[in-house]
């Protein structure tokens, strides 16, 4: 039986994604969604105008990966759930319920996907971005009692719950933010497991050169230690997830 499709908005931030975003759109379970909105920050191609022609609300900000996440949840008034992806294609979106079911039946609060226990095409994630998710999982395994295998885009929460956390984040360190904040807050975190593709087109903003895995590498880097230095925000108690394996669809 489908999940009901209301209170459902999927945010896709983008930059220069006019060879992937209209694929990826159209590949969207529509029947699970009620918003579709794509944050453009600031292409320079026809990112915005393949978005709009797809059927998405398109809104273009400056640049910046966590403040076009930002936007679009404030933006996505009147919707309960959240889903942030990717618009290059890499993440299969037939694995949206997956996602979402878990919040709607009340049992986590977060999901989250893992490319690291999931099925990846050979080419799809360098090896120095897997081993960053690992590292930073066993840190906030240290700090917070809540271990992640992966900073993967591809995860939904509740829109009220992701706007109390205090996201501060406006750059690449936003997915890692999002998962200390709510490890810290005892949130109720589910990973699973993601069927992760090579890219439709273009080239990775982070994984694509040195330059650019460098720059987000010292983002993640100091996100880590601003989240972690700052004061009175110990969690109480430890509480650790279950994985489910194989919840991926393909």
């Amino acid at each position: 039986m489908p999940l009901r499709s209301g209170g459902v908005a999927v945010v896709i931030p983008t930059f220069n994604e006019a060879e992937s975003i209209g694929a990826v759109l159209r590949e969207l379970p529509r029947e699970h969604l009620d918003r579709i909105i794509v944050v453009d920050g600031g292409s320079d191609d026809d990112t915005a105008a393949r978005a709009c022609a797809a059927g998405a609300e398109v809104i273009t900000v400056a640049r910046g990966y966590g403040l076009a996440c930002r936007t679009g949840a404030e933006l996505a008034e009147g919707s309960d759930i959240l889903v942030f992806m990717d618009g290059d294609g890499a993440d299969d979106p037939a694995m949206i319920p997956d996602l979402i079911a878990p919040i709607r039946r009340g049992d986590y609060d977060f999901v989250i996907t893992s490319r690291a226990t999931g099925k990846r095409q050979p080419g799809s994630i360098a090896f120095h971005q897997l081993l960053a998710g690992f590292a930073a999982g066993l840190l906030t395994k240290l700090l917070y009692g809540v271990r992640y295998t992966d900073m993967s885009a591809f995860r939904a929460i509740r829109r009220d719950t992701l706007l109390g956390l205090g996201m501060r984040e406006l750059t690449y360190g936003w997915n890692l933010e999002m998962q200390l904040r709510a490890a810290r807050a005892g949130l109720r975190v589910l990973e699973i497991p993601a069927a992760y593709r090579r890219r439709i087109g273009g080239y990775s903003k982070v994984a694509g050169s040195w330059r650019g895995s460098l720059k987000a590498g010292l983002k993640i880097i100091a996100t880590f230690a601003r989240v972690a230095a700052e004061p009175g925000r110990k969690r109480d108690r430890f509480r650790s997830f279950p994985r489910r394996r194989g919840a991926s669809s393909s």
